[in-house]
């Protein structure tokens, strides 16, 4: 099989879905209400049993952007060596989308990342708290509206003293 024919039948089972081929890599854009589905879909229909990675790209100066934040979920075929990339977009103020680490038990940290670092909830998360930054950090560092200079987060912190430690 090959990545052609995998998107052929995205495309039979879900309706046409924007994709893109380069150098070896296909990329399919899937709206978050059906991002669930088709991950499943390419999980028990296609043969899709590893979950690569889940990131995220914060598109707030890219000049033609529309969408604040793509989710990109990177997934492959362990047995034909096939590997795609699925794309949804989300928006301010309250990006979410649906978790899948029912499909996948290793989708688990991954959220918890993009969740710490850009602020994309995912519903039906059995755990989704901070991993990389403190409870008291209340923003999202990898946003591009997070400011690179003046105090940033460390108002949040308690000062500690060299008695205290």
């Amino acid at each position: 099989m090959s990545t052609q024919e995998t998107v052929k039948s995205l495309s039979q089972a879900f309706g046409p879905l924007p994709a893109s081929h380069f150098r070896g890599q296909t990329r399919v854009v899937v709206p978050v209400d059906r991002l669930h589905e088709v991950l499943k879909f390419l999980k028990e229909g296609r043969g899709f049993d590893f979950l690569v990675d889940i990131t995220c790209v914060d598109y707030l100066y890219y000049r033609d952007a529309v969408d604040r934040f793509g989710l990109v979920y990177l997934v492959a075929n362990t047995a034909t060596n096939e590997r795609i990339t699925i794309r949804a977009l989300v928006n301010d103020p309250d990006p979410e989308a649906p978790s899948v680490v029912d499909l996948w038990r290793g989708a688990d940290w991954m959220e918890r990342e993009v969740w710490d670092l850009f602020g994309v909830r995912f519903t039906g998360h059995p755990d989704l708290r901070r991993i990389l930054l403190p409870d008291e950090f209340s923003a999202f560092p990898l946003r591009k509206d997070y400011p690179l200079q003046g105090r940033g987060e460390r108002h949040n912190f308690p000062v500690i003293t060299r008695a205290e430690s």
